[in-house]
């Protein structure tokens, strides 16, 4: 049973909802609909503390409501007051950790500009940091451009050449315009940033909308390695003049690369298969055998997950579910929009299976008995959400691929984790994370229906690789002592803390289940244990 904290948060169980396709099929997975309270608008579910559970992420002006998920599954409300933002996101959300402190920063994609929500790196506060330009915002993206390790800002723009902002490594961001997207009057809306071509660069797709045909005509941007982008849509076979505002992009058929669903804001929606390397990825209409063409439902928000955990993607489309067989065909089923949208998706009871939230409403997934993994991924030397990273899970029905990746859809953030359905499956034969450094991880014999943190370079723990979690620490945050809860015994254990840049900041001995943290200065850290022939690793968080 799904809990939340009644003494804070108005919750109201609307009910179950067992959807049915026309042919009168049962959903494989249904959804409970709840209500929560929230001010502002929605826009996000994604973790806004470190802690790597996914949290609700309403905006106004001068607020920022958090609805924090805490690990037994219920909500603590925080309101963080603001100055006045110089524009609100009242057409796109993106979210990452941008200035690399641990806490998750913020994109308002307005209809006259772009204003950042930059941490203050104490969890409580944000700098409010608005450029002069003119900016018409369509979807926003959180991305390492130029693949230097920092995160960078992508904005499409409606009216003119879209708009990029490069960081410096300290967290400030210049304005860029042109190179990514540069129709004179625009016609840019859902920007994606996948690699197509499997050469382990982010390449961006847009879904193009509005005005004369070249106007609105999709187009790939190629990413050449080198900082910079060449436009090949054509060539590879999705430059469509279809009126589209957003994609999604999954390896629907399991064969090793990425194929997409273009949703149309109006006319047929289209799926595309990429045909891979014996083609140079280009890409082939498969749209009339697929199934799609059920979904008559047209809109803006499309997304890509595996909502019943089988080990095939599906496609949300509009308040749709199309559910993947494996093999490039869906059954469509609805499962209850919200005012006619999709909201944004994460794992809102850290159960393993993707909720969704929007207009005030939780629709929990209600499960079922396939198995599943979740990974966050921490990067350094790459962008610290390791937004870039490709991961390949082998179990012995076969092998899935992800791309770590923020903002897909067109208004909503949906969660900065990567989530694998698993099936049947009850192991997994090797986990491979590709790093955008270049740095490849490979894990074998990893549990399943676990979450993993994943750090750039270090192995996993032995808890970790075994799905037992030895080891609390709290609180966290934490301001003097973090208290350390353990099966083991870990008294005299030896203990290292690093910082999210990989530097050794503290060690010592545990006694008395405490370590003294006071001398740390805010900001995230890793905490790793070495006991009995294991190393432990858990994050957290000082203030």
């Amino acid at each position: 049973m799904k809990k939340i904290m009644l003494s804070i948060l108005a919750l109201t169980t609307v009910g179950a909802l067992f959807a049915q396709d026309s042919a009168g099929s049962v959903d494989p997975v249904s959804f409970s609909f709840s209500s929560v309270s929230t001010s502002g608008s929605n826009r996000a579910v994604v973790d806004m503390n470190g802690d790597f559970l996914d949290d609700i992420v309403s905006i106004s002006s001068t607020n920022v409501n958090i609805l924090e998920q805490q690990p037994d599954g219920t909500f603590v409300t925080r309101n963080i007051s603001t100055s006045s933002a110089n524009y609100t996101p009242s057409w796109s959300l993106a979210a990452a950790d941008y200035n690399r402190d641990g806490y998750t920063d913020l994109l308002y994609g307005g209809g006259s500009g772009v204003t950042f929500m930059r941490s203050d790196g104490t969890g409580n506060g944000f700098v409010e940091v608005s450029g002069p330009e003119f900016v018409f915002s369509q979807r926003s993206n959180f991305v390492d451009i130029n693949n230097d390790g920092n995160m960078d800002a992508f904005v499409c723009h409606d009216v003119a050449p879209n708009v990029y902002y490069i960081n410096d490594g300290t967290g400030a961001l210049s304005f860029n315009q042109g190179g990514l997207g540069d129709y004179p009057s625009g016609g840019n809306y859902g920007s994606v940033w996948i690699d197509y071509d499997n050469d382990g660069l982010l390449d961006m797709f847009i879904a193009k909308c509005g005005g004369e045909v070249a106007r609105r005509t999709n187009q790939m941007h190629r990413n050449n390695g080198d900082g910079t982008f060449t436009e090949n849509g054509a060539s590879i076979g999705l430059a469509d003049p279809m009126q589209t505002w957003s994609s999604a992009w999954g390896d629907f058929d399991n064969d090793g690369d990425m194929d997409v669903f273009v949703g149309a804001s109006s006319g047929a929606h289209k799926l595309m298969r990429n045909n891979g390397p014996g083609s140079g990825y280009t890409f082939t209409d498969v749209t009339a055998v697929s199934g799609v063409l059920a979904v008559t439902a047209t809109g803006i928000e499309n997304a890509t997950h595996d909502f019943n955990n089988d080990g095939f993607l599906d496609i949300a489309s509009n308040g749709n579910i199309l559910y993947g067989n494996g093999d490039l065909t869906f059954t469509t089923i609805s499962f209850g929009a919200i005012s006619g949208s999709n909201g944004a998706f994460g794992d809102l009871n850290n159960d393993g299976f993707v909720d969704a939230f929007n207009s005030g409403f939780i629709r929990y997934n209600d499960g079922n008995a396939n198995h599943w993994l979740t990974i966050n991924t921490v990067g350094d030397p790459s962008n610290i959400n390791g937004i870039g990273a490709r991961i390949e899970l082998t179990t012995d029905a076969g092998t899935q691929i992800r791309d770590v990746r923020n903002g897909e859809g067109f208004r909503f953030l949906s969660t900065l984790n990567t989530h694998f359905g698993l099936g049947t499956a009850t192991n997994i034969n090797t986990l491979v994370v590709k790093w955008p450094s270049g740095t490849v991880d490979t894990f074998e014999d990893v549990a399943v229906d676990q979450v993993l943190t994943i750090y750039e370079g270090q192995p996993l723990s032995v808890e970790e690789q075994t799905n037992e979690v030895a080891l609390t620490v709290f609180p966290n945050p934490a301001t003097e002592l973090l208290q350390l809860d353990y099966r083991t015994p870990l008294n005299d254990a030896q203990y290292n803390i690093y910082n999210l840049n990989g530097a050794l900041v503290q060690s010592g001995t545990v006694g008395n289940k405490t370590i003294n943290v006071a001398a740390l200065a805010t900001g995230a850290y890793v905490l790793k244990v070495e006991t009995n022939g294991a190393v432990i690793n858990k994050q957290f968080l000082k203030k």
